[in-house]
Parts: C-alpha cells; sequence; structure tokens
C-alpha cells in the first residue's frame, strides 16, 4: 500500500482476560504485536511483523468519532457505541465484520423494590409528579430515542423532546424528562436519587449488587471490526484481510486439532464413520505407515467427547488433542 492503515484498538473491558483479549486474538492471528498487553497498553502501539499497520489505542465512547472524521481507518468496537454515534446523523461506519466477542447488553435498570414492570408503566404511575424524571447514562442519544419511542412516553409527552446533558451542553424541550451523561459507575446513581439508569451489562450480577433490576433491554451488542470514512481502494482490502486472519483466530477458538493412531485395516471404516456421523472438519487427513496410520481431524469443541468415545470403539491410540490459534475456512 501506499500509505499505512490507521488501526484503533480498543482500551477497556475489550482487552482483558474475563471479557475479551483483544490482544491475544491479534497475537492468536499471527501478529507481533507490543505495547498493547492487558494492563500495559500504551497509546502507540507497534504491529513489528506488518509494516502496513500503524496501531493507536482508542476509547470506546470516541472510536466511532474518530472513523466517522478519518482519524482511524478501522477499529474494533462494540456496536453499541457505533449505534450510540449513529443516532443523531448518517451513519457513514461499515461493518467489516462481527468478532464474536465482548458480548453485552444495553438495559434500562430500576431499583429492585419498585413496582414496575416495564417503562410504559412507570411513565403512567409517573405522569403527575412535580420533580423531572432524572435517567443517568453513558449512552445520552439512545436513551433519548428508546425512551421518547416508548408508548408510555408518547402518551404524556407527545413528541416532546426529553432534556439531554452531557457536561454543561443541554439540548431538549421535555425538563420533566432529563437524561444525564455519566461517565462510568453508572449504578451509583440510583442510590444517589436518580429514577432510572440505562447501561451496559452482560449477565446483570453486578446491577443485581447494586440493588436494581432490568426494566427492558434496549438492544445486543458485540465486538466488531468496523470502517471509518478514509478507508477505500486498497485500505478496504488491507481491513478484510485483517479481519480474515482475526476472524481465523476467533474461529480457532471452537474447534480442537485431534491426532490418533490406527490399524491401516480400520482406515476406511473409521474415516467413513466420523465423516458420515459430522465428526470432524471436511475429512480427516490420514498418514499411512507400514502397519498404523495416523489421523488428524479438527473437530468442534462440542464434539470431542463423542469423538473419543467413538475412535476408542475402533481401537484408536496414542489420541493428542491440541488448541488451534487460527483457522481459516
Amino acid at each position: 500500500m501506499n500509505e499505512k492503515i490507521i488501526l484503533g484498538l480498543p482500551k477497556g473491558s475489550l482487552n482483558n482476560v474475563n471479557r475479551g483479549n483483544t490482544h491475544k486474538i491479534f497475537v492468536d492471528a499471527g501478529y507481533d504485536v507490543r505495547g498493547y498487553e492487558p494492563g500495559n497498553e500504551s497509546y502507540e502501539i507497534s504491529i513489528l511483523n506488518d509494516p502496513e499497520i500503524k496501531a493507536f489505542l482508542t476509547r470506546p465512547q470516541s472510536t466511532p468519532v474518530e472513523l466517522n472524521r478519518g482519524m482511524v481507518d478501522i477499529a474494533i468496537v462494540g456496536e453499541d457505541w457505533v449505534k450510540e454515534e449513529s443516532v443523531l446523523r448518517d451513519n457513514r461506519i461499515v461493518k467489516i465484520g462481527d468478532l464474536n466477542y465482548g458480548e453485552t447488553r444495553l438495559i434500562v435498570a430500576i431499583p429492585k423494590e419498585s413496582e414496575y414492570d416495564d417503562l410504559t408503566e412507570f411513565f403512567r404511575k409517573n405522569k403527575d409528579r412535580d420533580t423531572p424524571i432524572l435517567c443517568f447514562t453513558e449512552y445520552p442519544n439512545l436513551t433519548r430515542k428508546h425512551l421518547m419511542e416508548n408508548e408510555g412516553y408518547q402518551e404524556i409527552f407527545g413528541d416532546a423532546v426529553p432534556l439531554v446533558q452531557v457536561r454543561g451542553l443541554i439540548d431538549g424541550d421535555n425538563e420533566q424528562v432529563q437524561v444525564i451523561n455519566s461517565d462510568g459507575a453508572t449504578e451509583v446513581y440510583i442510590a444517589k436519587g436518580a429514577d432510572l439508569i440505562v447501561d451496559n451489562t452482560q449477565t446483570g450480577s453486578s446491577l443485581r449488587k447494586a440493588g436494581l433490576k432490568e426494566l427492558e433491554t434496549i438492544l445486543h451488542s458485540s465486538a466488531g471490526l468496523y470502517a471509518g470514512v478514509s478507508c477505500k481502494g486498497e485500505k478496504m482490502e488491507k481491513a478484510k484481510m485483517i479481519y480474515t486472519q482475526l476472524f481465523g483466530a476467533i474461529t480457532a477458538k471452537n474447534y480442537f486439532d485431534v491426532k490418533f493412531n490406527i490399524e491401516n485395516s480400520k482406515v476406511d471404516d473409521i474415516s467413513n464413520y466420523l465423516i458420515e456421523n459430522k465428526l470432524c472438519a471436511d475429512e480427516p487427513t490420514i498418514n499411512e505407515g507400514p502397519k498404523f496410520s495416523q489421523i488428524n481431524v479438527l473437530i468442534p469443541k462440542s464434539k470431542f467427547p463423542e469423538m473419543i468415545d467413538a475412535i476408542k470403539g475402533f481401537n484408536a491410540t496414542s489420541i493428542i488433542r491440541n488448541d488451534l490459534k487460527q483457522f481459516i475456512e
């Protein structure tokens, strides 16, 4: 390429061992990445074995903004942040592909002792109150849109736009419903007097610990590789190649590489059995020796116990199971 492709790598929860270790995915995909190890991230990152990539650390909240303004060409980011950026403007960000990790849900939550079962009921039972309804969130655009689409909100407030405050900036004409931007730890605002929060969650356990209950889900989200306005031509071709490498590393996590020995007289029978019962990807690889053959198969992890039981029935020996680093179909 004539110029480097600028890659944004996520800071925070998408690069830790508990939710989605993006650094490890790049390493498993064959990239020699320095300066992006979880807990030791720097804002300028080196990919030593691919001089066509220049990588920077990006905060998920600002990544879509940078994509829309050509500051980075491609980036890994959650779909929730892409949609938050695109609510009030035409979305020019293109999803190259899902990466199937970092799954989360954006939900509305209230105190667990509250009587309400959904947002419509909440608005109807709070229509005559004197004080404003306060909702804190890191997603003010998605939250305002969701509130305005609610049946109960429309019955009471019609087309009035909830007041949104992002630090010192205020927009909207309905002061009775106020959406206020939070900068993390959103769940604590209920204890401080907020009526609602909108926050992302994986299992809901942190919300329950904070004394909250889920009212409803706004959207489901996971990480993906996205291209911005500056990713065209050769850069887009490079971006698709990067995605193929990364997705191969992610796909590999679902498979085992298994080798075993079998008497030559049983090779055809065991090969046919594995194929007919879909206990291998494509077909076995066979290396024939004088008396025994080594058979190599890729198998979904979920089918591994079934395969082991089957090949033992054919008197297979020397069974070896390996984890895969990458599997590109």
